[in-house]
């Protein structure tokens, strides 16, 4: 189809793998999952709100109390998911896991 463009590829940081997703409520997981291949894989930048100040260049997703935070990366057409987590506690955690300058 001319104008389609291909999704994005979705990669996850590993401690989303062992550690968010893991502790996720089953229906929550299967919400968030719906809303990563429903919303990221087609208009990543419509549907994310962006960060401010230290997390400037990420992006988050709400889904109920839960929020997704990711980085675009348009060149390659990918999201890189770096902290699914509770909204109480997503901001200290992915500062956590940002590379330290």
């Amino acid at each position: 189809m001319p104008g389609k463009q291909r999704p994005y590829r979705v990669l996850y940081h590993p401690l989303v793998v062992d550690r968010d997703i893991p502790v996720l409520p089953a229906k929550m997981k299967a919400r968030i999952k719906l809303a990563i291949e429903q919303r990221l894989t087609t208009q990543p930048q419509h549907y994310g709100k962006p960060l401010r100040y230290s997390l400037k260049g990420h992006r988050r997703l709400r889904v109920g109390d839960w929020r997704v935070v990711y980085r675009i990366v348009a060149r390659d057409r990918m999201v890189i998911i770096l902290v699914i987590c509770h909204r109480k506690e997503v901001y200290s955690t992915v500062v956590s896991r940002l590379p330290r300058d």
